[in-house]
Parts: C-alpha cells; structure tokens; sequence
C-alpha cells in the first residue's frame, strides 16, 4: 500500500473528522496517554508567559492535553486538515488557545514562535520530509527549549509488530470501514509498520540538532508501540543552563 500524504492525507483527514473523536475513544487511555506525555514536557503550572505549540492538534485531544499540563500557558495549536480543525475549534477554549490551519512544513516561512516547548503527537509520522519539520521545529524554539513527541515508534520487537497488526485488523481497520475511512486507518497501520523504530528515531532527532534526548514508553497495550520522546533544542549544555 501506498502511504497517504500531504493534500491527499489532509482530505483523509477531513472526511474523518466527524468520527475521530468517537474511534479514538475505543482506545483505552488515548487521552491519559496523551496528558502524561503532555506532563513529560515539566511546563510550570504558573507559567503564565511560556507560549507552546501544538503540532499536528487534530481534533484538540492533544491541546486539552497541554492545557491541563501547563493551565496559564498560552498555546498555539496548528493542524494541515480544515476538517479537524473546525472539530477542535467547536470545543470550548480559552482565549489564550489559538487555533490555525497549517502545515508542518509551512511553520518556518510563518512568522511564528519563538516557543518554549513544541508537543507532537501522532504527526510526525505522517509528513514527508521528518528531518526538515525537525529541523523547522528546532529553529522555533527558544534556547534550551522542550519538545515532546507522542508517537507510534515501535521498540524494534518482532512481538510488538505482530500485537500492533492484530489491534488494527481487529479493531482499527473494521471500525475505519464502518465510518467509511478505511484508506485512512490503512494508512495508519502501515505508517507506523514503516516509521523510525525507537533508536531509530532517538538517532534522528540528535542528527537534527537535539540534545538530552530520551524515550519514555506508555502503559497499557501500548507499551512497546507508543512512546514520548523528550529532547531540547541545542547543545546539552545550552539545554543544561535551560533548566
């Protein structure tokens, strides 16, 4: 199969908006994963003047994630698919939560940031070019700042790849064909099959300039297939005198 992208995934993603917060509620603990990753991030709850970025907010699961994380933040929360932006924007926010329709890649030619930390969650696996919107990112961030990535990053086991093809043509692939996205949760079976394994990514994101770099799992299921991956922007001492 061939993997969804750029327009064609954010047409995948519009058509699915009315139904993903449902699909994403057979999950168990989709949001608590997501609020603990959020939590990763040691934003201080009094941090009136910190200014996050949520990449990829989808349907604003991963904003209320960063909201509850960090209460006085403000947060700029970013999508590609119009359709699942209309979804988030639908929901009650403050007024320090700004919504924009945005790719990643178009995030370094928008005079944007700069941010003290960047949450990813479920994106970076969907665009084409990883190292480029790391690289973007990177240069968004203040000095030393933070970035969270929540995503599906398989730790390499041959266990782990067969639990994740067992949920999706037991659970995700039969639920995306009831609601009439079965290209879409294709996809998201095989991008996460395809995608930087653990290392592989830890790798990846001190070859584009990070520093401090760890893995941390999530608990469940999930274990071994979704993990938050915590980094700073610069060199360790940089990201040393940061703290």
């Amino acid at each position: 199969m061939t993997l969804l992208r750029d327009h064609d995934l954010a047409l995948a993603f519009d058509h699915a908006s009315h139904s993903y917060d449902r699909l994403t509620g057979l999950n168990p603990g989709y949001r608590t994963d997501l609020l603990r990753s959020a939590r990763r991030l040691r934003l201080p709850r009094a941090g009136a003047g910190l200014h996050v970025l949520d990449l990829g907010c989808g349907t604003g699961a991963s904003t209320r994630a960063l909201l509850r994380a960090a209460p006085r933040a403000r947060i700029t929360a970013v999508d590609a698919s119009s359709g699942m932006l209309a979804r988030a924007r639908f929901k009650p926010w403050p007024d320090r939560v700004r919504f924009q329709h945005m790719t990643a890649e178009a995030l370094a030619a928008a005079d944007e940031g700069p941010y003290d930390a960047v949450f990813a969650a479920y994106l970076l696996r969907n665009v084409t070019d990883v190292d480029d919107v790391l690289r973007t990112v990177r240069s968004l961030l203040r000095p030393g700042g933070r970035l969270a990535v929540h995503e599906y990053s398989l730790s390499g086991s041959a266990v782990h790849r067969a639990v994740w093809t067992a949920v999706c043509r037991g659970v995700i692939l039969p639920a995306g064909s009831v609601s009439g996205d079965r290209d879409l949760y294709r996809h998201l079976w095989r991008s996460v099959l395809d995608f930087d394994t653990v290392p592989a990514f830890g790798d990846r994101l001190r070859s584009t300039g990070f520093s401090a770099v760890r893995a941390l799992p999530v608990a469940g299921w999930q274990t071994g297939i979704v993990h938050t991956f915590l980094a700073r922007e610069g060199s360790a001492a940089t990201a040393e005198s940061a703290r």
